[in-house]
């Protein structure tokens, strides 16, 4: 397992972003948080497995492509200090 790091930017608040990857994290046996940055950024962090994680995104750039205007990652070790997923606020 990984965590994966992953910034949004584009307009990606104030249109249900959050709600939206909440509602397809749930799908997946994935745990971490969304939640608005300062600087206008959507940050998305992910630990569980590789293959979920990416699907993840690929769903989220699909159904909210109009709004993204670029997508940055990193990938680290897992902490496993998530025990869901959550809306950070």
């Amino acid at each position: 397992m990984h965590r994966k790091i992953v910034y949004f930017t584009g307009r990606v608040q104030g249109v249900g972003f959050r709600y939206t990857a909440q509602n397809i994290v749930q799908q997946y046996n994935v745990k971490g948080y969304v939640k608005n940055l300062p600087d206008g950024r959507v940050e998305l962090v992910l630990e569980g497995p590789d293959e979920e994680m990416d699907h993840i995104v690929d769903s989220i750039r699909q159904r909210l492509d109009s709004f993204i205007g670029k997508v940055d990652h990193n990938q680290l070790p897992a902490t496993g200090e998530f025990r869901q997923f959550q809306i950070n606020y």
